[in-house]
C-alpha cells in the first residue's frame, strides 16, 4: 500500500506534468524567413529562449550549421527549408503546417547587394539580373509567404505579420547618396504593398506592420563596428522589436515603425 506522502508526491508530479503540457499546447508560434543568419537568426534565438515554438526557415540545400545548433539546444525550434521566391516550396510548407496557428509571421528574408558589391546598383553599372533577384526576394517573397500562411495567422491568438523593412525605402527622408537603387526601390515597394495588405486583412483582425531595425551590425556589417555612430547590435534591436511586436494592436496595422515602436516617416 502506498504511503500518503508518496500519493501526495505522485499527485504533485502528475499536476506538474499536466501544467507543462498545457503550457506547451498554449505556446505561441513564430515563423521566421531567412532565419539562418543576421537578424533572422537573432529573432529565432530570442523567441526560442522565451519559450515560443519557432519555425526557423532557410533557403539552403542542407540545414545551416547555425540552425542545426539552435535546434539542438532548443526542442521548441523547428527548422524548415523555404526559398521565398519558390511558390512550390511555399505551398509545400503551408500544407505541412496547415493546422498550425502562427501567432507572428516575420518576413525577414532579404537580399541587400551582390556579395558586398554595391556598385552593381549604381546608375550606369546596373546589373538587371541582380534587380530581378532583389525584387523577387524583397518584394514578391513577402507577399507570397503572407498569402500562403494567412489562414495560420488568422487562426492564432496574436494575429501578426511583421515585415523587416528599412528607411532606405523612404520617399521623404533625405537621400543618402544615389546608390543601392534596387535595394532602396525594393523597400519602398515592400512598404506600399504591405500597407495595402494591412488594409485588406484588417477586417480579419490581423495586424500588419513594417519595422526598421536600425543600422544593424550583422555578421556582414561587423567590420563597421566603431566606424559610424548610431549603428546598433543585433541583440539590442531584436530584443526591442520583439517587445514592440508583443504590444501591437489593430490600431497599429499599416504602420512603419522603428524597433522601439516610434513611427518612421517614409
Amino acid at each position: 500500500m502506498k504511503s500518503p506522502a508518496r500519493n501526495v508526491a505522485l499527485l504533485a508530479l502528475a499536476s506538474l506534468a499536466l501544467t507543462l503540457q498545457a503550457r506547451i499546447a498554449q505556446a505561441d508560434t513564430v515563423l521566421i524567413t531567412g532565419a539562418n543568419s543576421g537578424i533572422g537568426l537573432e529573432f529565432a534565438k530570442e523567441y526560442a529562449a522565451r519559450g515560443w515554438t519557432v519555425v526557423a526557415t532557410h533557403h539552403h540545400d542542407t540545414t545551416p550549421v547555425t540552425l542545426a545548433a539552435l535546434s539542438s539546444r532548443y526542442r521548441n525550434v523547428r527548422v524548415e527549408r523555404l526559398d521565398v521566391t519558390d511558390a512550390g516550396q511555399i505551398q509545400a510548407l503551408a500544407s505541412k503546417l496547415e493546422n498550425v496557428p502562427i501567432d507572428v509571421l516575420i518576413n525577414n528574408a532579404g537580399v541587400y547587394n551582390d556579395h558586398g558589391n554595391w556598385r552593381t546598383q549604381d546608375f550606369g553599372r546596373l546589373d538587371f539580373a541582380l534587380m530581378d533577384t532583389i525584387m523577387a526576394v524583397n518584394v514578391k517573397g513577402p507577399l507570397m509567404v503572407s498569402e500562403a500562411f494567412v489562414a495560420n495567422v488568422k487562426a492564432s491568438r496574436e494575429k501578426k505579420i511583421i515585415n523587416i523593412s528599412s528607411t532606405n525605402g523612404s520617399l521623404t527622408e533625405p537621400l543618402p547618396g544615389d546608390g543601392a537603387i534596387f535595394y532602396r526601390a525594393s523597400k519602398a515597394a515592400l512598404n506600399r504593398e504591405m500597407q495595402l495588405v494591412a488594409l485588406a486583412l484588417k477586417r480579419d483582425g490581423i495586424i500588419v506592420v513594417l519595422m526598421h531595425p536600425g543600422a544593424v551590425l550583422t555578421e556582414r556589417q561587423a567590420y563597421l563596428r566603431g566606424k559610424y555612430p548610431g549603428m546598433v547590435e543585433m541583440p539590442f534591436t531584436v530584443h526591442h522589436m520583439i517587445d514592440t511586436i508583443a504590444g501591437l494592436t489593430l490600431k497599429d496595422t499599416g504602420r512603419f515603425m522603428l524597433y522601439d515602436g516610434s513611427t518612421v516617416p517614409w
